[in-house]
């Protein structure tokens, strides 16, 4: 009697309806698929049967021994890839936390003028596609000696970019530093803004000079913003795809994301599923790791005693100077990748820049006129393009919705039932996904969801295989965007409904969401987002009948069809920045917001 009242007890908090459902969904979801691709791991598949002379199914630990102790094998598939990763991410890191807090100091702690615009046009590398900056520089200062046509720098001036500077290590360091210095900055300069002025003024009038305040306060006072990029910029690095495989493929230059694409194309898929597991562990470690040193914000504290005057570094004569090579530097950026997206996708024969080389057939023209890309129609007349334009569509709509509105219940659960063991399980396996490189998650699903398993039919090749994994891997941003907008709403108010009769709908629909409309908006606006500039999450997945915008990019810069790749690019891009403005000047929700301004 007394656990039948304790059960409807609990069971009349919706709170605890929501996390025991999201827990039983979610634990399906991710922890059952990481169980199955660990399995695989040490399962013999039927396309090497023959070759390890075990029968289907049996267990085996050839996997792994090829993976790490093969000394024929483990440098190319493993370690190699293994080390570039850690070069390129290792130097993401060191260029994002220059770039970004540079550019964090000079608009919170200077007189630097443009502030707004700085602040609003730095944002918009990591608005866009990850590989964005990565087809520019490839369209820039590529050379003759790899793949035959230079490049805009070579075209222009003669010299031919040596292949250091043009591929590899180098550019994909830079690119990928650059897409993340807006993290940086977000996260370097919120601090920036916010921090106490009083120890600085302090130090003024002890009459220290400015450079030994940056040193011994400023520093040491944003170093948790610091190591906490730091470590979130090499999680993302190292498990990037698309930038290691437009700038690292043309010189045959392997990262892990890019041998795991290789391998699981191939027929050693047990081998990509142990390298897939290596990645997750990585990422896993890597993200434990900063929330032992940084620690979760439990509160937020809205009145200080602290002094808001801060006393901003004047640049005195070299004022002007410094902000227009700023916007400049933005300008490069920011507006220039889209500039050559644009003019690439027009000239006719590669390399040749003249005016009378440019043409709109990529764009417009007929199969009879694109004889020179195997008789493709132009963009604007592609079939095949405006099936999967409205397959990216219909797909970042569908996850969106489901992501934001899971997302939104799992944060309102979370916080109403906060302290209890059910509300920290589901808050854990909410933000799992986020941990795990897309890739290796990618892997995962196509581990489980490939074949038939009990009542499930395969979904392989299906397009509700593209929402599942979309909605399980963007939901830890909506259900952190749901966690903070819920942890600033006072109970008091939900409360005073409960107590005057008014049903847990409408007090969620009348109240909670038109109260933190903006936050709800958010965490429907990241998931739209994140899954239309979406590739090495799809790629595996994805079928021609199913094929989406990023993965038919890919296809056609593999073929070598740059005009198509660079109009298609162009194209995702304008949806993305449309999508985000639309949304920000009818809500005032953006993943945008700067700290400047």
């Amino acid at each position: 009697m007394k656990v039948s009242f304790k059960l409807r007890s609990f069971l009349k908090k919706p709170q605890n309806i929501i996390l025991c459902i999201m827990f039983l969904f979610l634990a399906y979801l991710t922890l059952i698929p990481m169980i199955i691709m660990i399995k695989d791991t040490v399962t013999v598949h039927a396309s090497e049967a023959m070759r390890l002379k075990k029968p289907i199914g049996s267990f085996t630990l050839n996997h792994w021994f090829k993976v790490l102790f093969d000394k024929e094998n483990s440098w190319s598939i493993f370690y190699k890839p293994f080390i570039n990763s850690l070069i390129t991410s290792l130097g993401a890191c060191l260029i994002s936390l220059v770039v970004g807090g540079v550019y964090a100091w000079l608009i919170t702690r200077t007189n630097i003028k443009y502030k707004k615009a700085l602040s609003t046009l730095f944002i918009f590398p990591y608005i866009m596609p990850s590989w964005t900056l990565a087809l520019a520089w490839f369209n820039i200062f590529k050379n003759s000696l790899v793949g035959g046509t230079p490049g805009m720098f070579a075209s222009l001036t003669g010299i031919e970019p040596a292949n250091w500077f043009a591929y590899g290590a180098f550019p994909i360091a830079l690119v990928t530093g650059l897409h993340y210095a807006p993290f940086a900055y977000i996260n370097i300069g919120g601090i920036l803004r916010n921090m106490d002025a009083n120890l600085e003024e302090a130090a003024l009038m002890l009459k220290s000079t400015r450079s030994r305040i940056v040193r011994k306060i400023t520093i040491p006072m944003v170093l948790p913003a610091i190591l906490s990029t730091f470590l979130l910029v090499f999680s993302s690095a190292m498990s990037s795809f698309a930038v290691p495989t437009f700038l690292g493929l043309p010189v045959r230059y392997q990262v892990l994301t890019t041998q795991l694409y290789r391998t699981m194309n191939g027929s050693q898929k047990g081998q990509g599923y142990a390298m897939a597991l290596i990645m997750i562990i990585i990422g896993v470690g890597i993200l434990a790791f900063n929330q032992r040193m940084t620690g979760v914000r439990k509160n937020y504290t809205t009145i200080t005693g602290k002094s808001s005057n801060i006393a901003l570094v004047n640049l005195k004569k070299a004022r002007s100077v410094i902000s227009i090579i700023a916007i400049i530097l933005v300008l490069i950026v920011s507006v220039f990748p889209l500039i050559s997206f644009a003019l690439e996708s027009i000239i006719l024969r590669p390399g040749n820049y003249s005016p009378s080389n440019f043409t709109l057939q990529f764009w417009i023209g007929t199969s009879e006129q694109n004889k020179i890309a195997n008789s493709e129609p132009g963009i604007l007349l592609n079939p095949g393009l405006w099936r999967a334009l409205w397959n990216s569509i219909k797909l970042s709509v569908v996850c969106a919705f489901s992501a934001g509105t899971l997302g939104f219940l799992v944060g309102y659960a979370i916080v109403r039932a906060r302290g209890t063991k059910l509300s920290t399980a589901v808050d854990n396996l909410a933000f799992f996904p986020y941990l795990m490189p897309a890739m290796a998650f990618s892997a995962i699903y196509l581990s489980m969801f490939s074949v038939r398993r009990g009542i499930i039919p395969s979904l392989y090749g299906s397009f509700f295989i593209l929402v599942l994994i979309g909605t399980v891997k963007y939901m830890p941003f909506a259900s952190r965007a749901g966690i903070n907008s819920m942890m600033q709403l006072s109970n008091q108010i939900e409360e005073a409904g409960e107590i005057i009769g008014v049903s847990w709908w409408k007090r969620m629909t009348k109240l909670v969401v038109p109260i933190q409309k903006t936050s709800v908006i958010s965490g429907y606006l990241l998931p739209f987002i994140s899954c239309m500039r979406e590739l090495s999450l799809f790629v595996l997945l994805v079928t021609p009948q199913n094929r989406v915008l990023t993965t038919l990019l890919f296809q056609y810069n593999e073929k070598g069809w740059s005009q198509f790749s660079n109009g298609i690019n162009l194209l995702i891009v304008i949806i993305v920045i449309f999508v985000n403005t639309l949304v920000n000047k009818l809500t005032g929700a953006s993943i945008d917001k700067g700290i400047g301004g």
